[in-house]
């Protein structure tokens, strides 16, 4: 069976199906997804995302936050491009339904994370990607030309290689003509031929025994690019956000977002002792990746699971306001965040680097695509600023989208592509040592990459 579209989406959070809603108007859309439409790394994002949208803020300011954050090796022209396309971005999202809290003046209610020199954080109470990702789901669900289809794995990418072709990594004129697809309830495999291809599939926590990411962020698109001799790159750069729950057994972890911080929330130690301004003059607003190196340092020292985070000289009104789900959740651990200290832990929780983009997100493979956090675009450099990654998303598809649409109808579907060959897969015998195989790499992960490496636990 082969289908064919103009616009192949594989991947359905924030990138994938913002991509699916703007190409829609020019052809046929097929997005693909590994589970249902919702279950993505979108969902899980809390604390919001950020754009210049008042004064005193301003451009200049957000851009030099964000350079300050990436350790000098974020594209400062890409961090100029999306800056400033991002309030325009804003709109898409509150044109397609998105509710951001606003003040009674009609104002957005602005929050505040590590690393930002303003309030500049438009969100939805404490579930902004909850409140995103059903929207833009339900706008793509409805809407006639685009084709959904739920449970379904994307196992490779179709290129020359495909027709007997040698492949090389420094080719460049290497090309995608979509993708082979399992039916995961019918375990069939089937071609998907497509003018031009997206992934947006997402990023790697889970490869990481403690991540704030759901079972599904595994890095299937981005190892689908590297098998089809695309590039790919910084995949060393893993950020572990400070404050996931400690709450031993649960995955993914629960986060407990940065705007908690930013409302004056303080890190403390089980003794009830400040230490952040030891580490740095922001203390508990440092920038993410100083934040979790410092928790790590502290409970190496002292022997300690966790530290805690103490919220209970917030107002109250505010807490229940604005972190509604972070209050609901401690409660159901007997934690009351109004005046218990919250127990928090690093976890795995974005991955900085991935598939190689230029600025308008296409890979080194052509007529393929790559946006959100699958994608490498230098925008965040070694350490990602706190909610830059969906702003970065919205960007990366809308500009994707758009080349897209404009190269399409002058590209044919390729045939002869053969059909997958999966002989001696069909019953698997060693699936238990692939089980394993997953425990020792989560375990080897977190042991000897995690939030501080070193030469001989590299080697």
């Amino acid at each position: 069976m082969d289908l064919k579209f103009d616009f192949l989406v594989i991947g359905s959070g924030i990138a994938g199906l913002t991509i699916a809603l703007k190409v829609a108007k020019y052809g046929k859309v097929c997005v693909v997804t590994k589970t249902r439409i919702d279950e993505t790394n979108t969902r899980y994002a809390q604390g919001g995302i950020a754009a210049v949208t008042h004064q005193p803020d301003s451009f200049k300011k957000h851009v030099k936050d964000t350079l300050i954050a990436g350790a000098g090796l974020c594209d400062e022209n890409i961090v100029r491009m999306v800056v400033s396309e991002a309030p325009e971005r804003i709109n898409d999202l509150i044109e397609w339904g998105i509710n951001f809290d606003k003040n009674s003046d009609g104002s957005f209610n602005l929050a505040r994370e590590g690393g930002h020199s303003e309030y500049r954080i438009l969100h939805h109470k404490d579930n902004t990607g909850n409140e995103i990702q059903k929207i833009l789901s339900e706008q793509v669900k409805k809407n006639p030309n685009i084709t959904l289809l739920e449970n379904h794995f994307s196992i490779d990418l179709i290129t020359q290689h495909h027709l007997g072709k040698i492949v090389h990594r420094n080719n460049t004129d290497t090309e995608c003509y979509g993708a082979y697809v399992m039916d995961l309830q019918q375990h069939q495999i089937f071609k998907i031929l497509a003018k031009t291809t997206f992934i947006s599939t997402g990023g790697v926590g889970n490869l990481y025994l403690t991540t704030t990411n759901p079972t599904i962020a595994t890095g299937d698109g981005i190892a689908m690019v590297h098998r089809a001799k695309g590039i790919v790159e910084n995949m060393e750069f893993i950020q572990f956000h400070p404050t996931s729950l400690y709450n031993p057994g649960e995955r993914p972890s629960f986060l407990i977002t940065e705007a908690l911080r930013g409302a004056g929330a303080i890190l403390k130690t089980i003794s009830g002792k400040e230490f952040m301004n030891e580490y740095d003059s922001r203390g508990s607003l440092a920038p993410r990746d100083i934040v979790a190196r410092a928790i790590d340092y502290e409970m190496k020292k002292r022997g300690e699971d966790y530290v805690y985070l103490d919220a209970t000289h917030i107002d109250k009104d505010e807490l229940q306001n604005h972190f509604p789900n972070i209050y609901a959740k401690c409660l159901k651990i007997g934690i009351d965040i109004m005046r218990d200290y919250i127990p928090v832990v690093p976890a795995a929780h974005y991955l900085c680097g991935g598939i190689k983009v230029d600025k308008n997100g296409l890979t080194h493979i052509e007529h393929l695509y790559a946006a959100g956090e699958a994608s490498s675009t230098g925008l965040h450099g070694a350490n990602r600023l706190a909610s830059n990654s969906l702003i970065e998303a919205l960007v990366f598809a809308d500009r994707g989208a758009k080349h897209a649409i404009e190269i399409f109808k002058k590209l044919k579907y390729q045939e002869n592509i053969p059909e997958w060959n999966d002989k001696g897969t069909t019953h698997p015998k060693e699936l238990v040592l692939i089980t394993q195989n997953m425990r020792d790499l989560h375990n080897l992960m977190s042991h000897y990459v995690g939030i501080v490496r070193s030469d001989s636990r590299l080697e």
